[in-house]
């Protein structure tokens, strides 16, 4: 049987972007995988950003358009993968709604899926600010300090994990973490399973606005920094 593979994308007041993201990202799960599914989470979303999901889904059957109660980035995501694993992924790849990533450099990762048990997306060609790049410096200082690990790009969305790993490794993450992708990035370190990082264009956001401001960031990273190292602790019981 061929591999079936989930693309989770979270989504929150996107709908100025969320069209043509979907328009991208759909030909990947027709093109690769059997009956794999494109599943959007709109994360209690205050615009039209569900209702052009719904709309979208009519003439797109391996669309998936959830719904949910606004619970942020981290939440959403881990939402989604539990949906993916709970609904017969083999794989699931993670990737964000703002249009910053490409789906023509999707293919690299998929052919690498059975050498690896997680691939990440390195942002080497960063089109998104010079604060964000600062920012992910400053998580790769606390990903080391924390779990002791290196970790190239610890929050890339642009990531695919096998069923078996993720599903393993989310027992270590809290329902309501916030940074889910950086936590898990760790993780997989730490546990020296077997990650590959493939470099990737980073484009800025095609539309809308960033509900996640720089301030923001720096608070929910510092306040993390306690459960990073409750994690790495449960990791290395």
């Amino acid at each position: 049987m061929a591999d079936r593979l989930f693309i989770v994308i979270p989504a929150y007041n996107e709908q100025d972007n969320i069209k043509q993201v979907v328009n991208d990202w759909y030909p990947i799960v027709e093109k690769f995988g059997t009956d794999s599914r494109l599943v959007v989470i709109d994360d209690g979303s205050r615009d039209n950003t569900f209702e052009i999901l719904k709309e979208l889904s009519k003439d797109m059957p391996r669309l998936t358009a959830l719904t949910k109660p606004n619970a942020g980035h981290g939440a959403t995501v881990l939402y989604g993968y539990n949906y993916a694993l709970d609904n017969g992924a083999d794989y699931i790849f993670q990737t964000d709604s703002d249009g910053q990533t490409l789906p023509s450099e999707f293919e690299p990762f998929w052919i690498a899926r059975n050498k690896y048990d997680i691939t990440i997306g390195y942002r080497n060609k960063r089109r998104d600010g010079i604060m964000r790049v600062f920012v992910t410096k400053v998580l790769r200082l606390v990903v080391y300090l924390c779990f002791k690990v290196y970790v190239l790009d610890a929050n890339t969305p642009y990531r695919l994990m096998s069923a078996e790993t993720l599903r393993e490794n989310l027992k270590y993450i809290p329902d309501d973490f916030f940074l889910t992708n950086v936590a898990l990035s760790a993780i997989y370190k730490k546990k020296r399973q077997k990650v590959h990082f493939i470099p990737i264009s980073f484009r800025p956001r095609q539309g809308g606005k960033n509900s996640i401001n720089l301030i923001k960031i720096f608070k929910v990273g510092t306040e993390s920094i306690r459960s990073f190292i409750v994690i790495n602790d449960k990791v290395g019981s």
